[in-house]
């Protein structure tokens, strides 16, 4: 016959019965206090050293690599990938250690993925540590990669594009808090990896920008939630570049580079190097020919006038007048008084000598700098002659063109407080002013006649 045992619950005679608001609360407190470290524990502390892909360029952590459409964001990523996984030069001069690679390739097939790699390893082996998918929805997205880092800790992860997988916002959450939320879970997600990064690429607004960093497609919530962001450009179907970086681990800074052929590469041997072109080629990315080169001559001779300009570059100076017009509204120049134009960046002007070299001017000096294989302006011939002959032909204030009267200003059908409207000269450049119907255009201040300039 089997005995029946009553099991009762052990009790405890030194806990209370019931524990009091007020004990809670107590506990609630004591838990949050807790999170409160002093210098003194920071100061002991010893943490692993800071792990870079790209030493100076792309540190651990999550980071966007933000561009314009169709500028070469892939070839760039697949490249820094490959080099990555091989341990060899990422951006054809800097030396990174090898190290575990992820490519969510969501864009391509395996057949573009061989294609493009194996047209960056010059027909070598393809690295075994580098691995890729092709598909994967919002949902699997997370859980693969995070899978992959829990086995690959110190692994670089890449994601082309988040637009792909981009998830809807929750009910009631805006734009802002859905990016925000993202970053954020990407960024925890390389917390809990120490070492490991994941560059997540995604599209450049159209338009322009004040502050570069305002450009990333959405919100600035992708922004504020990432460590550090990259933004590649160049104009189409050129092949200079500028990366510019920021970060919270990372130095700002702003590189030149070139884009041939898929192949992504800095200008020099390295970061310093790179830097130092940059400044001439942010000078004149995205402008046409013409206005390039004036902004190049006016970097390398700073406080100059429209008819030196135009002589030494061989073009009409009417031309030149409303390109420096342009120049101007637009930020590429100034212009400290009537008829002298300087760089944005220039403080003060100085003599141009062998002493004291100038950034590079294209078709104005023949000694080439062989290091950097630009050209290198040590000596203008006959810049006296020019400065003096771009003060002896005075020009309208209004419409820039050459005045006749001596002693005048204004040509007299310019001045709008002594010829009626539909007497004045009116701007004549196709696309000016986009003001509907203006007094004075706002490009190159030429008089608008009727409806528009």
């Amino acid at each position: 016959m089997g005995i029946a045992i009553a099991l009762t619950p052990r009790i405890d005679v030194n806990e209370p019965d019931d524990v009091s608001p007020e004990a809670d609360e107590l506990e609630a407190t004591r838990k949050l206090l807790s999170r409160i470290r002093n210098g003194a524990w920071l100061d002991e502390q010893r943490f692993a050293a800071l792990q870079w892909t790209i030493p100076g360029l792309i540190p651990e952590g999550f980071g966007l690599l933000i561009g314009p459409p169709k500028i070469g964001k892939s070839w760039f990523v697949l490249g820094v990938g490959l080099a990555a996984a091989v341990g060899g030069k990422a951006l054809g001069h800097i030396q990174v250690e090898q190290r575990p690679v992820l490519y969510a390739a969501l864009e391509d097939g395996d057949r573009r993925m061989q294609d493009r790699s194996r047209h960056l390893m010059h027909g070598k082996a393809l690295p075994k540590p580098f691995e890729y998918f092709t598909q994967a929805t919002p949902d699997e997205l997370l859980p693969i990669i995070e899978t992959w880092l829990d086995q690959h800790p110190d692994g670089l992860v890449m994601l082309d594009t988040l637009g792909k997988v981009m998830p809807r916002a929750l009910p009631g959450e805006g734009v802002y808090q859905r990016d925000y939320r993202i970053g954020g879970v990407l960024k925890r997600i390389t917390d809990k990896h120490p070492g490991s990064t994941i560059l997540v690429v995604h599209h450049k607004k159209k338009g322009g920008a004040a502050d570069w960093m305002d450009s990333t497609s959405g919100t600035n919530g992708l922004n504020g939630s990432a460590d550090f962001t990259i933004l590649i450009e160049r104009a189409r179907g050129e092949t200079e570049a500028i990366i510019r970086v920021t970060g919270r681990d990372v130095n700002e800074g702003e590189y030149a580079a070139t884009a041939d052929g898929g192949h992504w590469a800095i200008a020099g041997e390295s970061l310093t190097e790179a830097a130092q072109a940059a400044r001439q080629t942010a000078a004149t990315i995205g402008l046409g020919e013409d206005s390039a080169r004036i902004v190049e001559y006016v970097t390398a001779n700073p406080n100059v006038g429209p008819s030196a300009i135009a002589a030494a570059l061989n073009l009409d100076g009417q031309n030149v007048r409303v390109y420096l017009g342009r120049l101007t509204e637009s930020g590429w120049l100034t212009k400290p008084e009537r008829g002298r134009y300087m760089p944005v960046t220039s403080v003060t002007s100085s003599p141009v000598t062998s002493n004291h070299p100038t950034p590079p001017v294209r078709g104005v000096s023949k000694e080439s700098d062989e290091r950097n294989n630009v050209t290198e302006v040590t000596h203008l011939p006959g810049l006296t002659e020019l400065a003096e002959d771009a003060t002896a032909t005075p020009t309208c204030t209004i419409c820039h063109q050459t005045l006749t009267e001596a002693g005048a200003t204004t040509h007299a059908n310019c001045d709008p407080t002594t010829a009626p409207a539909t007497q004045r000269r009116r701007c004549s450049v196709k696309g000016h002013d986009t003001h509907p119907r203006p007094d004075v255009c706002s490009t190159c201040a030429a008089i608008a006649q009727g409806g528009r300039a």
